[in-house]
C-alpha cells in the first residue's frame, strides 16, 4: 500500500509541475515586474514603513493590522519549507535548485504585490456575512460567471495543499531524531502525531485572531534564533561562501545537473521555492485579504516583503549551511529535516539538536495554525461557512495521518495541490492586472489616507471589459 501511495503521489506531483506551470509562475511573475515597471521593487522602504505601523487605519474594515496580516502569512511560509524543503530541493536537484528558488522569489515579489492587492480590492462575504478574501473571492467578485469553476478548483486544491501533513511528518521525524527513539516507529509516530494535534487544537479553536497573535509573538524570535544558528555555521566557513554561491549559479545552468538536467533543476527549484514562499499560489492572499484597510496597494506592498524574508534570506542561509557541510554529496538516508539537523550538529555540537527542535516546533506549529485558516476559508467557500467548524476535526486528523506516513507521499501530495492552486490564482491575476495598476497610479499620486476613496473612481473608470 505504501509503495502504491508513493508511486501515485509522485506521478501526481510530476504531472502538475511540468513546463506549462513553470511558464505560468515564472513568466507570469516576469510579466508583473515588467508591466509594473518594477514598481514593487522601487517602494520597498514604503512597504516596510506600512508594516511598522506608520500608515495604520484602525477605523477601516478588516480583522488584522498590516503587521499581523504579514505575520499570519509568514506563519504559513516560514517553517519547514525553509529548513527541510531546502534540503529536499538540494537532494533532488543539486545546488542549482537553490538558484531557481531565488528566481521564484524575485519574480514572486511582483506576483505577491499583484495578487494581494487584488485580495483587498475584491473582498467578498462568506455565507455567514463575514468579510473574507482570497483568489476564490477575487474570481467570484471580479470575473464573469464562466470563470467561476476556477474559484471552485482553487478552493478544492486549497483543502489539500494547506493541510499540515508535511509539517507533522517532519516535526515527528525531528522529535524521533532528537530523542533517539527506539522500538516500533509506527507507535512512536502515532503518539507524537496525537500530541501535536492536541497543541494545534488549542490555537485553531480560538480563531484567526488567536492565530495572528501567536504568530506575531513567536515568529520573530524563532526566525532570528534559526538565523543566528545558520550564521554561526557560515562564519566558520566564511572563505568558502563565494565558491558555494558560484556553485549554485553554475549548477543551475548545467545540462548534466542532478535532477534531470537544466529543465529538471528549474522545475525542482521553482516548485520548492514556491512551496516555501507561496507566491502565485493564493494562500497568502487569504491572510492579507483580512487586513484592516481599504487601500489595496498598501497591503500589496506589505505582502511583497514575504518572499524576501522567506526565500532570499532564510532559505539561502539553510542552503549554504547544507552545502558547506558537504552532506548533500552523499546523503544516504539523510533527507529533509534530518540533513539540516546533521549539518548544524556537525558544526555546533549536541546543542544544535535542542535549539533546532525548539525552532522547528514553533515554526511548524505556526504554519499549521495558518494552514487551518486557509483550509477553513476554502471549506467555507465550497460548502458554507456555517459548516466550517467541522473542518477543524478533519484538519487535526490529518496531523496524525501525516506523522505516520512516508515523507515522499506527504510532500508530493502537498506540492501537487499547490500547483493546482496556482492555475486559478495566476489566471485571475493576469486578467485583472490593469485594475491593480490603476489603483497604484492613484495611490502614489495622492496622500495615503485619501487613496482608497480615489481608487474606487479609478477602478470604475477602467471599464468593465472582462
Amino acid at each position: 500500500m505504501l509503495e502504491f501511495l508513493e508511486r501515485w503521489s509522485a506521478a501526481f506531483a510530476n504531472a502538475i509541475w511540468g513546463t506549462p506551470l513553470l511558464v505560468l509562475l515564472v513568466g507570469g511573475g516576469l510579466f508583473f515586474a515588467i508591466y509594473s515597471r518594477l514598481l514593487p521593487y522601487r517602494h520597498i522602504g514604503h512597504a516596510i514603513g506600512i508594516t511598522l505601523g506608520r500608515h495604520n487605519t484602525p477605523d477601516e474594515p478588516g480583522e488584522l493590522s498590516h503587521a499581523q496580516a504579514l505575520a499570519a502569512a509568514l506563519a504559513g511560509t516560514l517553517g519547514l519549507g525553509n529548513i527541510a524543503g531546502v534540503a529536499l530541493a538540494i537532494v533532488a536537484g543539486g545546488p542549482g535548485a537553490v538558484f531557481w528558488m531565488w528566481a521564484s522569489a524575485l519574480v514572486g515579489i511582483a506576483t505577491k504585490f499583484f495578487t494581494c492587492s487584488l485580495g483587498i480590492m475584491y473582498r467578498g462575504h462568506d455565507s455567514l456575512g463575514q468579510l473574507r478574501g482570497g483568489p476564490q473571492y477575487v474570481i467570484r467578485e471580479a470575473l464573469p460567471k464562466p470563470f467561476y469553476p476556477l474559484a471552485m478548483l482553487f478552493s478544492a486544491a486549497g483543502l489539500i495543499g494547506t493541510l499540515p501533513m508535511f509539517q507533522a511528518n517532519q516535526l515527528t521525524a525531528l522529535v524521533r531524531e532528537s530523542l533517539g527513539a527506539q522500538g516500533d516507529p509506527a507507535s512512536f509516530n502515532l503518539v507524537v502525531g496525537i500530541g501535536i494535534a492536541a497543541i494545534v487544537a488549542v490555537v485553531v479553536f480560538g480563531g484567526l485572531k488567536r492565530v495572528a497573535r501567536v504568530a506575531v509573538a513567536l515568529l520573530p524570535a524563532m526566525s532570528l534564533a534559526y538565523l543566528a544558528m545558520a550564521l554561526y555555521v557560515l562564519a566558520r566557513h566564511l572563505p568558502e561562501i563565494p565558491g558555494l554561491l558560484m556553485l549554485i549559479v553554475t549548477e543551475a545552468f548545467n545540462p548534466q545537473a542532478v535532477g534531470g538536467g537544466l529543465l529538471g533543476v528549474m522545475l525542482i527549484g521553482v516548485s520548492r521555492g514556491t512551496f516555501s514562499n507561496e507566491a502565485g499560489l493564493g494562500t497568502e492572499v487569504m491572510a492579507h485579504s483580512v487586513a484592516r484597510t481599504r487601500e489595496p496597494i498598501k497591503e500589496g506592498l506589505v505582502a511583497m516583503l514575504g518572499p524576501m524574508i522567506d526565500t532570499l534570506l532564510v532559505c539561502t542561509c539553510t542552503a549554504l549551511v547544507i552545502l558547506a557541510s558537504g552532506l548533500w554529496q552523499a546523503p544516504g538516508e539523510l533527507n529533509g529535516i534530518a540533513m539540516t539537523l546533521t549539518a548544524l550538529r556537525t558544526e555546533m555540537g549536541v546543542i544544535a539538536t535542542p535549539l533546532l527542535a525548539l525552532v522547528v516546533l514553533i515554526l511548524s506549529l505556526t504554519t499549521m495554525f495558518a494552514g487551518w485558516y486557509y483550509g477553513a476559508t476554502c471549506f467555507g467557500f465550497l460548502f458554507g461557512a456555517e459548516y466550517a467548524h467541522w473542518f477543524r476535526y478533519f484538519f487535526l486528523g490529518t496531523i496524525v495521518f501525516g506523522a505516520s506516513v512516508s515523507i515522499d507521499v506527504v510532500f508530493n501530495l502537498i506540492v501537487g495541490a499547490y500547483g493546482l492552486m496556482a492555475i486559478p490564482t495566476m489566471t485571475a491575476t493576469l486578467l485583472l492586472a490593469p485594475k491593480v495598476m490603476a489603483a497604484a497610479r492613484v495611490y502614489f499620486s495622492t496622500a495615503p489616507g485619501e487613496a482608497a476613496v480615489a481608487a474606487d473612481a479609478a477602478l470604475a473608470s477602467t471599464g468593465d471589459e472582462l
